[in-house]
């Protein structure tokens, strides 16, 4: 199978590292014009960096802002009014009890994680329809689907993502334009290395030890039974984003190393 983008416009979120920024690195290999978002021009600038290091010949440019915000959504659709393929990406973690969660975190984890993409979709998906043709991405979490005792907020987001992800396929039906879902499990993204590293540190371990135990403690149903590379993951984001994944929509499609107990 050959994926081919050329012609095509993709805006990736959050896609200064991790897999935002492999997920940008996959689509500008295969010949998409793409598009990173960052909070600060300083890592947008290293992310085309790091893109155009891999891939020579990558389209590639970027937009500075705050997309968990209104007003940085706005910044972003006055820079680029139409796009083919939307990843939204975007989205933070942390580890907190229930009960020390407060009202500020919930809206804060609801706003960047849920309404950054809502916002844009609702942009970009008339487009899309109007042109015959359009590829919308929610990068959500198997933690949507059981949600972490240590990370509730977080876990409801990404449900939130899949509901949005269903419905909006819904209400594009027969348009042409596809929304998905991508579910990873645990991954070994920046983020993820800089919390385990952090952990490491102050147990005086090893990370490579520290993943290991997160495996064996928190995600003890994973079949392989380790973290999955962000090139993994970017790996389904591109397919879906192709002209062969014109049949895949309205699903939530898991690369989760098999943690999910699920035959479906």
């Amino acid at each position: 199978m050959q994926i081919d983008l050329k012609n095509r416009t993709a805006i990736v979120t959050g896609s200064t590292a991790g897999i935002g920024l492999a997920i940008a690195n996959g689509l500008a290999a295969a010949g998409a014009r793409v598009i990173v978002t960052g909070r600060t021009q300083q890592r947008v600038d290293g992310a085309i960096a790091t893109i155009t290091k891999d891939v020579p010949q990558a389209k590639v440019s970027g937009i500075a802002g705050d997309l968990g915000t209104s007003k940085g959504a706005q910044e972003l659709i006055e820079a680029v009014p139409a796009t083919d393929i939307l990843v939204n990406n975007l989205g933070i973690f942390e580890p907190k009890a229930f009960f020390d969660i407060p009202d500020e975190d919930w809206l804060r984890f609801f706003e960047v994680n849920v309404l950054s993409g809502i916002r844009l979709a609702r942009h970009y998906a008339p487009g899309m329809a109007k042109r015959g043709w359009g590829r919308i991405q929610f990068v959500s979490s198997e933690s949507g689907v059981q949600i972490p005792a240590e990370m509730v907020h977080y876990g409801t987001t990404k449900t939130a993502q899949l509901a949005v992800s269903r419905g909006l396929a819904e209400s594009l039906a027969g348009t042409g334009v596809t929304v998905n879902a991508i579910l990873p499990g645990p991954t070994r993204s920046e983020g993820v290395g800089d919390f385990f590293g952090k952990i490491a540190a102050e147990k005086g371990i090893s990370q490579a030890e520290v993943e290991r135990d997160f495996i064996a403690t928190h995600r003890p149903t994973s079949l392989i039974q380790r973290l999955a590379t962000v090139d993994e993951v970017a790996n389904l984001s591109v397919y879906l984003a192709s002209d062969q994944a014109s049949a895949t929509t309205g699903a939530a499609v898991r690369v989760d190393g098999g943690v999910v107990r699920s035959i479906v």
